[in-house]
């Protein structure tokens, strides 16, 4: 009797095996379909121009949000699935994730938002892996995006993750071109146009430098005059550049301006120190002198 029990019980484990290697077998085939599908979504620069590679980035984010979703599904029904066959009715378990389900989305509201959310920030093409964003104070680039969360890499080398129910109001500095504006302030008596021509000249060295005209999109040109007062002229210049060059095209250009100043002997703004003296008061006749003020 007991030899008999055995072989029923080996016949079970055998057969529930099995079945569980099915069930692991079906799922990994799914989870490899799905691989396949979501990367045909995927589309290749076909020229290595700046709009393709973002066009390619964005389908690369869109693909692999697509398929950690699908994935997850995927497993979530293949562990319900094999449930049985450790003797545990499916029925009750999924009525109680159920009511766990309905309990938890009280609680968890800020969890559904940042999915929504990150929903519609991929749908929208907001922004994607490698972009540049400004979120509030916070600047850096895009590491890392699910529809939960959003990983930053700040200036500062900081990774820095925000929930993406918290971003309302988003800037992407990486989209179609960035700017700068260079101010200078000059001596109020030194003749404007000698100015404008030792600005042109460095503005026209920067574009025909052949490791900074690929950067430039526009510019840099004169605004005009953005201030006047008895201290000199302040005198502000635009450039527009590739994404997030901005910074390194401004300083450039204020070194360029510099030396051409320095070559034409074009002085800059006189710097004035005025002191302010309290005149003594005087004694009036007769009148005994005051005391010193003890320490």
């Amino acid at each position: 009797m007991m030899s008999s029990f055995h072989i029923h019980w080996l016949e079970f484990t055998v057969a529930n095996a099995l079945h569980l290697a099915g069930i692991f077998l079906f799922a990994l085939i799914l989870n490899r379909l799905l691989r396949v599908m979501t990367n045909l979504l995927i589309k290749p620069a076909a020229a290595p121009t700046r709009v393709a590679q973002i066009r390619e980035q964005q389908t690369r984010t869109l693909a692999s949000v697509l398929y950690s979703a699908g994935s997850k599904t995927v497993w979530g029904i293949a562990i319900l699935t094999a449930l049985p066959e450790f003797g545990i009715n499916v029925t009750p378990v999924a009525a109680l994730a159920g009511l766990a389900s309905l309990a938890l989305g009280f609680g968890a509201q800020n969890v559904v938002r940042d999915l929504i959310s990150g929903f519609y920030i991929v749908l929208e093409d907001q922004y994607v892996v490698g972009d540049t964003i400004q979120f509030g104070a916070t600047v850096g680039r895009v590491e890392y995006l699910t529809l939960r969360r959003t990983v930053l890499r700040d200036p500062a080398g900081g990774v820095v993750t925000i929930a993406n129910g918290e971003i309302r109001v988003v800037s992407n500095l990486s989209r179609d071109w960035s700017q700068a504006f260079v101010d200078v302030t000059l001596s109020a008596q030194f003749p404007q146009e000698k100015v404008l021509a030792a600005f042109e000249s460095a503005a026209a060295g920067l574009r025909a430098d052949a490791a900074w005209a690929p950067v430039l999109v526009d510019g840099p040109r004169v605004l005009g005059v953005q201030s006047f007062d008895r201290r000199g002229c302040t005198v502000r210049l635009l450039v527009r550049t590739a994404p997030t060059r901005q910074d390194e095209v401004a300083c450039e250009l204020r070194r360029r301006i510099q030396l051409e100043f320095q070559r034409q002997a074009i002085p800059l703004a006189d710097v004035q120190r005025v002191e302010w003296s309290t005149p003594a008061r005087t004694q009036p006749e007769g009148a005994a002198p005051s005391a010193p003020t003890p320490d």
